[in-house]
């Protein structure tokens, strides 16, 4: 867990009796904290004051800043205390009470971000929105002691226009949040509009997309591979491998410990912000992966394994599940762990080792960091490779790397954020299984199936119901629409890398659990909460593909593939209407649902069902399965129908397998295309050809 720099002997507040290791990091401000609950809003109702909520994440630098800055200083407290009844919040832990009022905060302000702070009325009303604020006024920003003052005057001297600024602005909300933007589907059309708006932004010296601050966005790839392949755009491709390449080589991946930081401040991926989030590994890992099947080049292979290897390493519970994030601060600065002197380095290595590690690592005897604030160099370095190394090179850099590594490891670690969260452990599996079924590592199938068989254990309630957050023996927070979306996505992907079809038994009551309990039978697509969930403002309907794909757009491509699995249209209807239900969104900026997109790549086809049907662990039928989790064909499903035992399992899920035999005691394939089933073939060629024809 992150520290704040608090004394230990500071009295605890409520939040000491919380799990969230961010609340836990504010248990022993002077701030007299309430988490998010009725027992808060009482205490606001009863003393008439106004809530103070204060939203962040705990490996948030800036939230860091806020709380050393305030939130640990005995005058702010006091006054924070005598005015409001303050609620801390843990985006990750809450990300239904962070959408709403982050919602809020754009509308208001036309920008936001982390720490989020929301002043409202007792029922919840916003009137003031904001994200950092420090202590005293600066640089034309309202400072704490200012802020607190002036709404404790206005609350006490014109509290019924306070009163009606927020009724104004919950209205407005409502308002919106009950506009529907329905339409027809969007199609290829919508394909090629988003595929135009990635290649207008993108930055041709350096990938990526737009200027400083970049971000991965690996959806982006994701997308732009499947246009590339059903209309063989070469820039669509082009525009991929030169992203992943640069950010490979940036100092925006971790060249010693593996894994990616959280986005770069520089256009060219060299001086991230340093905190390591799980959904960045899981979707930046896919994305390698996917371009390592298009292109058969070994980096993107190698980026993927090396960062399952931190994960693995860094991220991985006992028990099986995966931890959220690595802070970006240490002893109490950003980046320190990773950073580097030149005269540290030469101190490690020996004299050849140290030239080599230092031409090809962009190693400066003054630094090459830029403090983010002052944009002056600090004298420290990071990691980027400014230099490939030449092939009789590479084992020696590799020796030195692993000094570097194994000096680091003794340093003063950034904090780990050890909730388990469903949804990310979801695209976790998913990413891990999608590795094991490309590069045939059946190791990284069963990490994957272990995460699962955790989350399904722990994280799943008598009614069958998840359960988002898990916390020292502790599940708590119902399921939202991502926990369920990002679960059935890793389920499906570890059906194609185990083919033990309980993962598509549960992937389906997953699946129909969400549609009962959150799709919008009105105007289609699926509320981000449970229709049987906590009385909020109003509840949101998500489709915008930011730092994470949406529930809605990654739901869509489940219940496509489960319709294809199953056989059943009624899932494709729901799917259609994810679509229908943001289309005015959508045509406006295409680009900003490029996880949408891939949903509707896979409308636009062509689908494929390949069935193999044979013995499991047989040479001829791993061969068949094998031939096409190597291939790029993101388009389609597989399934396994094996022969005698457990043919009946696969069979009661997808009927029209149970016909499908093993011909002649050969593996066999049936494989049908845009709805029209080929003769079964028997050889790998015979298959990869039914899958290559124009």
């Amino acid at each position: 867990m992150a520290s704040t720099g608090m004394k230990s002997d500071q009295k605890a507040n409520r939040l000491i009796r919380e799990k969230s290791p961010y609340l836990l990091q504010h248990a022993r401000n002077p701030v007299d904290w309430y988490p998010w609950s009725e027992e808060a809003f009482e205490r606001a109702r009863a003393e008439n004051k106004p809530i103070f909520l204060s939203v962040g994440y705990s490996t948030c630098h800036w939230c860091h800043v806020m709380a050393h800055e305030s939130f640990e200083d005995a005058e702010v407290a006091r006054l924070m205390n005598e005015a409001f009844v303050c609620i801390k919040v843990d985006r990750e832990e809450r990300p239904d009470v962070d959408g709403i009022y982050m919602s809020v905060c754009r509308i208001m302000t036309g920008s936001g971000g982390w720490p989020l702070t929301i002043l409202m009325t007792p029922e919840r009303k916003p009137f003031f929105a904001g994200t950092y604020i420090p202590k005293e006024n600066r640089h034309g920003r309202i400072g704490m002691i200012e802020l607190i003052q002036g709404v404790e005057r206005v609350w006490k001297t014109r509290h019924g226009d306070v009163l009606s600024s927020a009724e104004q602005v919950t209205e407005a909300l409502q308002k919106a949040s009950a506009e529907s933007s329905a339409g027809e589907p969007p199609g290829k059309t919508a394909c090629r509009a988003a595929y135009e708006t990635l290649a207008g932004q993108f930055d041709k010296s350096n990938g990526g997309f737009g200027a400083a601050p970049k971000f991965p966005s690996p959806h982006h790839f994701l997308f732009l591979l499947r246009y590339w392949k059903r209309t063989g755009e070469p820039t669509a491709l082009e525009m991929v491998e030169k992203s992943l390449t640069a950010m490979r080589r940036g100092g925006v991946y971790d060249h010693l410990g593996y894994g990616f930081h959280r986005y770069s401040t520089d256009a060219r991926w060299r001086l991230p912000h340093f905190e390591k989030m799980l959904y960045d590994q899981a979707m930046l890992s896919m994305a390698y992966l996917e371009a390592f099947q298009a292109t058969g080049k070994t980096l993107y292979a190698e980026t993927a394994g090396e960062i399952f290897t931190y994960v693995l390493r860094d991220l991985k519970a006992p028990g099986g599940g995966f931890y959220c994030a690595e802070d970006a601060d240490s002893e109490g600065e950003e980046g320190k762990f990773y950073q580097w002197t030149e005269s540290e380095i030469r101190s490690i290595l020996d004299a050849d080792e140290a030239a080599l590690a230092i031409e090809t690592f962009g190693i400066e005897k003054n630094g090459n960091f830029l403090d983010e604030a002052t944009r002056e160099r600090t004298g420290r370095n990071v990691l980027f490779l400014a230099e490939s190394p030449e092939e009789d090179a590479r084992e020696a850099l590799e020796g030195a790397r692993e000094k570097l590594f194994r000096a680091r490891e003794r340093r003063v670690r950034p904090g780990r954020d050890d909730k388990i969260l469903t949804d990310w452990n979801g695209l976790m599996i998913a990413a891990m299984a999608k590795g094991a079924q490309a590069l045939d590592r059946p190791d990284w199938a069963e990490a994957a199936a272990e995460a699962a068989r955790f989350v399904l254990t722990r994280l799943r309630d008598g009614r069958g119901r998840l359960l988002h957050r898990y916390r020292e023996g502790e599940a708590a927070v119902p399921g939202m629409l991502d926990d369920y979306a990002f679960l059935v996505w890793g389920l499906l992907e570890l059906y194609e890398a185990s083919f033990n079809a309980d993962c598509l038994k549960t992937a389906l009551e997953l699946a129909d659990n969400t549609i009962d309990h959150f799709h919008d039978e009105k105007d289609g697509g699926f509320f981000f909460t449970a229709d049987d969930g906590e009385e909020i403002l109003f509840r949101q309907k998500d489709s915008y593909d930011g730092a994470i794909p949406s529930g809605n757009s990654v739901n869509m491509l489940n219940l496509l593939r489960l319709s294809r699995i199953t056989g059943r249209s009624d899932l494709e209807q729901k799917a259609i209407g994810v679509s229908r239900a943001f289309a005015r969104n959508i045509g406006q900026i295409p680009s900003a649902y490029s996880q949408l997109m891939v949903a509707l790549e896979f409308i636009a086809g062509p689908q494929f069902e390949i069935v193999v049907a044979g013995k499991p662990g047989a040479q001829d039928t791993q061969e068949m399965l094998n031939a096409v989790r190597r291939s790029f064909l993101p388009n389609r499903v597989l399934l396994l129908r094996p022969q005698g035992a457990g043919s009946g399992a696969i069979a009661a899920i997808a009927p029209y397998t149970k016909d499908m035999k093993a011909e002649g005691g050969r593996a066999t394939a049936y494989v049908c295309r845009n709805f029209a089933c080929a003769k079964p073939v028997r050889t790998v060629d015979e298959m990869l050809g039914l899958l290559s024809a124009p």
